[in-house]
């Protein structure tokens, strides 16, 4: 069994900032392979299905970002699932606005939520589908900006966003990491030039 795992802020007032694109995604992936997200267990929201033959739990952790760890390390206890069938989906700073990006393991980059489940863990060993939030402009703090709501475009932008992180992750399940990544860097190469 494979958990998808998002990450975000609980409660509507983080619903669309920057921070909850985790959520956002594991929400279109469900959506799109009929899975209900509405069980509690540990301060995780989760849902049971398959994509495929393959049958995952998509969850939610209901604490906030810093504290992710514990009731992830708790909901992955439960369902005895292997850091090899782990994968976290966070958005990074780092890329550019709607740039996917699949790490294998690795630190934790300077975001909070994956700095407290590789506590919790003790590992850093488990797969993450990073998303691209872009940089702060100029003067406004990191975490104001992944916490401010978006604008109505900024929204329409991050909703393009959704549709195919939630395909790369159908593609890691089904067909492999390195399918997903290949896909990916394809889709991110710039177009060659012609002579």
């Amino acid at each position: 069994m494979k958990m998808i795992i998002g990450l975000g802020n609980p409660g509507i007032r983080y619903e669309w900032t920057r921070h909850n694109i985790g959520f956002q995604v594991v929400d279109r992936l469900a959506s799109l392979n009929h899975i209900t997200i509405g069980s509690r267990r540990y301060k995780t929201l989760y849902g049971k299905g398959s994509i495929g033959t393959q049958p995952v739990v998509l969850a939610k952790p209901l604490t906030f970002m810093n504290l992710s760890g514990d009731s992830i390390r708790k909901i992955v206890d439960y369902f005895e699932v292997g850091m090899e069938d782990l994968i976290v989906v966070h958005d990074d700073l780092d890329l550019p606005v709607g740039r996917i990006r699949i790490k294998r393991r690795g630190g934790d980059g300077g975001h909070q939520g994956i700095r407290s489940i590789i506590e919790s863990l003790g590992v850093n060993n488990f797969l993450r589908l990073k998303i691209g939030i872009g940089r702060p402009p100029k003067g406004k703090e990191a975490a104001e900006y992944v916490l401010e709501p978006l604008d109505e475009t900024q929204r329409s932008e991050f909703e393009g966003i959704l549709s195919p992180a939630a395909e790369s992750l159908e593609v890691i399940i089904l067909q492999g990491v390195d399918m997903a990544m290949n896909r990916i860097q394809r889709k991110s190469s710039p177009p060659s030039q012609s002579p």
